[in-house]
């Protein structure tokens, strides 16, 4: 009777490790590893060394230290006295504000100009390429400075607005002014009771979120579309306003007013803060342009003409058939668009923008000699700013693949 025992496993032998597929790529990668560690400790070893050698040492204390600069364009209260941490805060806010502004109008003009590439108007398709061409061929550094000096050489100065008969006036029944100095919109004043309505607006927002969902839903289920625009709209109106005149109108607005020779009152947006974010956006919108326009053309013709032969028309065709599945296209180099434009924020030192980039990596670096740490501090935020948006989109990326069963 014959009997199936295990093979006999011979004893493992170093060569293995070299010459034995099932450990090579273990020996490969601990190799690497162990490459990486030992240069990243001479880095650091180098590092510490050197700053031995100036009498430095590596501490972040300088970040408590009074910073004695003022920052023009702030979202918080800022003074010459705050310390540097507190003037790293607000560089930093003032780059978010940029990156998050001009991710949304980079995608409205890509998505826009994408499309329109497609028109079958000669005309509209043309000036789309001329726009696409030209903002993605020349340095975004360029259009930074361009945008910059015609908004400052093409407006009036506030002594224009003067006088019985002004060269120049308001825009919107005198709510705006647009000059050399920067543009002038009215300001939120916060009375008693408005955080019920901030609260409001924002279950407004979570409202229209989940009736979207719904209406898509439901129109996958039984093909039947709802008037989700209108909706949408009133869901966001009616209750905020019911709010709004309940609670006794909390919320009001200061508008700007000539005094002197300046504007008081209302925000002031400064020419570079408008400049960086339009040169940014239209510089991305035009890489997001070509996304969108492959992203489309990935799609078979075959889908553009069945949703014609069922009565759907062009726009219908748009936004419920091609867009959807050319999405899983445009999102993934969408994602590296919008991490280009918050990295490229940094440019706004060009125009005298105070962002993270003028403080923490500019004045703040120059005054207290601290380079290393605050590179370092730098590189860290724009790290997990990147990981941040690339995560984000990643989940919207992996909610419109394809589900395959």
């Amino acid at each position: 009777m014959t009997t199936l025992s295990d093979p006999h496993q011979d004893s493992f032998k170093l060569s293995q490790l070299i010459y034995d597929s099932r450990y090579r790529s273990m020996t490969i990668q601990a190799v690497a590893l162990a490459a990486f560690v030992l240069a990243l400790g001479w880095l650091v070893n180098n590092a510490v060394v050197n700053l031995a050698a100036a009498g430095k040492d590596f501490n972040f204390s300088f970040l408590s230290v009074r910073a004695g600069y003022d920052i023009n364009q702030r979202l918080v209260e800022y003074s010459s006295d705050s310390d540097h941490l507190r003037a790293a805060y607000v560089g930093l806010l003032n780059t978010l504000l940029v990156a998050f502004m001009g991710c949304i109008l980079a995608t409205i003009v890509g998505v826009a100009a994408g499309v329109l590439r497609l028109s079958h108007n000669w005309i509209t398709a043309k000036i789309m390429t001329v726009y696409v061409e030209s903002f993605r061929n020349i340095p975004v550094l360029l259009w930074i400075i361009a945008f910059f000096a015609v908004l400052t050489e093409s407006t009036p100065a506030p002594k224009a607005f003067r006088g019985a008969e002004p060269e120049a006036t308001m825009w919107l029944n005198d709510a705006v002014a647009v000059t050399n100095r920067g543009t002038y919109i009215p300001a939120p004043v916060w009375g008693d009771g408005s955080w019920v309505v901030v609260v409001t607006f924002f279950l407004s927002l979570a409202a229209i979120v989940f009736f979207g969902r719904y209406a898509q839903k439901r129109f996958e289920r039984t093909g039947l579309s709802l008037p989700t625009f209108r909706i949408k709209l009133a869901i966001f109106a009616v209750p905020a306003v019911l709010v709004f005149f309940v609670m006794g109108s909390p919320i009001g607005l200061e508008y700007p007013a000539l005094k002197g020779f300046n504007f008081r009152g209302g925000f002031h947006v400064r020419n570079s803060l408008i400049a960086l974010w339009l040169a940014l956006s239209f510089y991305a919108g035009a890489f997001i342009a070509e996304n969108v326009r492959a992203g489309i053309l990935a799609v078979s013709k075959g889908q553009t003409e069945a949703a014609y032969a069922l009565g759907l028309r062009p726009g219908k065709t748009m936004n419920l058939v091609v867009l959807p599945q050319a999405l899983r296209v445009i999102i993934p180099p969408m994602i590296s668009n919008y991490l280009n434009l918050t990295k490229n924020t940094s440019l706004a030192i060009a125009v005298g923008y105070m962002d993270l980039r003028a403080t923490l990596g500019g004045i703040t670096l120059n005054q207290t000699g601290r380079e290393l740490e605050a590179m370092m501090m730098m590189m860290l935020i724009y790290l997990v700013i990147s990981l941040c948006i690339s995560s984000a989109m990643n989940v919207y990326n992996k909610s419109v693949m394809l589900k395959e069963r």
